[in-house]
């Protein structure tokens, strides 16, 4: 706009100075008698003449107007006598008086343009251009970050299970390199998980024949105290092997496939079986809309916490139903001593055992509700503890539909 401007000034002072220098020559060569007609023929938008001494005042101080009025006396300046002045009140206003060869003056009244007019279309114009170019580097930039948001959802999709689809390693060399890596990454840790597992599984196959031996031996000693402590201590340690290797298994993930099931025949099973081994389990509530899940998993979530409120309380009551959120809700309750607010979030994490309510009696080994926790985060679900009014402990599964 800038340079628009400066060379539409400079063609307009030279387009001026012809025009005034062939208007005065002309008013000039007129009878005096006849000017005053001529005047509306010869004004232009810019300028106009009066036949008179015009508006007396200073010097003109604006930019334009001293490029203009240069102009204009640089044209006629050589053969007329003239004077120019601002007029008062207007700042891009001046006028140049001078007097023609009968002695009559002339007024050339002065009103200089800071440039052509621009065409009502012009803006209209450049914004579609603005819309197009932003329009293009909108798709040029997704183009080029589309692999980098790719990569960045494949490392999120990264679990345990290491399923996730590989990259396609194609597009800008860095782009298609790091795709490379992380597929070389994936493949690695899945080696390093697949290896780690055997390892566990080969331990507790192996731990098991000693074990086996060490109870046979106890069987044969004679009664004693001695003797009853070693059967339980032995227990406890088939318990700690199976619960560990169990642990590690379901810390890298399970190999189940999800399918369509009934919930609440699988948890009116899950209530049967506890209900025929003797125990007070009860039943609250149903969902009635299948559910797309891996049952073995939400098997085993159940039947966890509902050991854990047995093994705590003597009952536990199962309430199933809709979740606010359009999900499936499992909730196991019990009325033993719950556990204190700060240790809710800590229950979760391996091996920890609160002894003060859960004490090392009840037989376990601290791993139940961190195998609930790795099992529910392979489902999608949520698991959350709360104690309960008047005592007892809800822990609640929310499962998306």
């Amino acid at each position: 706009m800038m340079e628009r401007d400066r060379a539409t000034i400079d063609i307009m002072t030279g387009y001026v100075e012809r025009e005034v220098v062939t208007s005065v020559a002309l008013l000039d060569h007129l009878p005096a008698d006849h000017r005053e007609r001529w005047l509306p023929q010869l004004a232009r938008r810019s300028y106009r003449f009066i036949l008179g001494p015009g508006v007396a005042g200073v010097a003109p101080d604006a930019e334009l107007s001293r490029r203009f009025s240069a102009a204009i006396a640089g044209g006629i300046g050589k053969r007329y006598r003239l004077t120019v002045n601002a007029v008062p009140g207007d700042a891009e206003r001046f006028q140049v008086h001078l007097s023609l060869s009968d002695g009559m003056p002339l007024t050339i009244d002065m009103r200089p343009m800071a440039g052509a007019p621009l065409a009502g279309w012009l803006p209209a114009v450049l914004a579609v251009q603005l819309l197009v170019l932003g329009l293009c580097c909108w798709i040029a930039v997704r183009l080029a970050t589309r692999p980098l948001h790719q990569l960045a959802q494949a490392a999120d999709g990264l679990g345990p299970d290491m399923k996730t689809a590989r990259l396609a390693e194609e597009g800008p060399s860095e782009v298609a390199r790091a795709a490379r890596a992380f597929n070389a990454m994936q493949d690695r840790i899945a080696l390093y998980v697949a290896e780690r597992i055997r390892i566990l599984a080969a331990i507790s196959h192996d731990l098991q024949t000693p074990i086996t031996r060490m109870r046979m031996r106890v069987d044969m000693m004679d009664d004693s105290a001695d003797q009853s402590r070693l059967r339980q201590d032995l227990r406890e340690l088939e318990t700690l092997v199976k619960e560990g290797v169990a642990y590690a298994k379901t810390l890298h993930g399970t190999q189940e496939e999800a399918r369509r099931i009934d919930p609440d025949a699988l948890v009116d099973s899950i209530v049967c079986d506890y209900l025929d081994a003797g125990q007070a389990v009860s039943l609250r509530g149903t969902i009635g809309t299948p559910l797309f899940t891996k049952p073995q998993a939400l098997k085993r979530i159940v039947g966890n916490l509902v050991d854990n409120a047995l093994k705590f309380a003597g009952a536990a009551e199962i309430e199933v139903g809709t979740a606010p959120g359009g999900g499936v809700a499992i909730a196991v309750l019990d009325r033993g001593p719950g556990i204190a607010e700060d240790a809710l979030q800590t229950v979760f994490e391996p091996f920890v055992r609160l002894e003060t309510s859960r004490n090392r009696d009840t037989g376990g080994t601290g791993l139940g509700l961190s195998i609930v926790r790795q099992l529910a985060g392979t489902l999608g679900a949520d698991i959350a503890l709360r104690n309960r009014e008047g005592g007892g402990l809800e822990a609640t599964v929310l499962l998306p539909r």
